[in-house]
């Protein structure tokens, strides 16, 4: 599991964790787009938006390594903002490639900085 130096923890303030520490003996957890409703708390809404900003500054428009990015952070964001970058795409694997759909990004989170 490549681990992503540099890449933040979590969302500065509150337990909301962007990363892990080490693998899962029993497999990595599976990507599955979860469904983001309007009446979601704030601080939910927050760790969205700092998640996605992290991914953005940490890499940008190129393809990514999943590595050790949480697997339940990410899955907020799959299928939306965060696509898959490889055809097959493994959901259960460390090495899935990914990237951040650049256009639904910036109409789902217009505030966040995209230079």
């Amino acid at each position: 599991m490549l681990k992503h130096k540099g890449f933040p923890g979590r969302l500065q303030g509150t337990d909301f964790q962007f990363t892990i520490r080490r693998p899962a003996k029993a497999g990595a957890t599976a990507l599955k787009a979860r469904e983001r409703y309007a009446d979601r708390r704030s601080p939910d809404r927050a760790a969205d938006e700092g998640f996605l900003q992290a991914l953005w500054d940490y890499f940008g428009d190129a393809p990514f390594e999943r590595g050790n990015l949480d697997a339940g952070r990410l899955s907020w964001l799959f299928g939306r903002e965060v696509v898959a970058a490889e055809d097959p795409f493994d959901p259960e694997s460390y090495d899935a490639m990914l990237r951040i759909d650049l256009d639904v990004a910036q109409t789902s989170f217009p505030q966040l900085e995209w230079d």
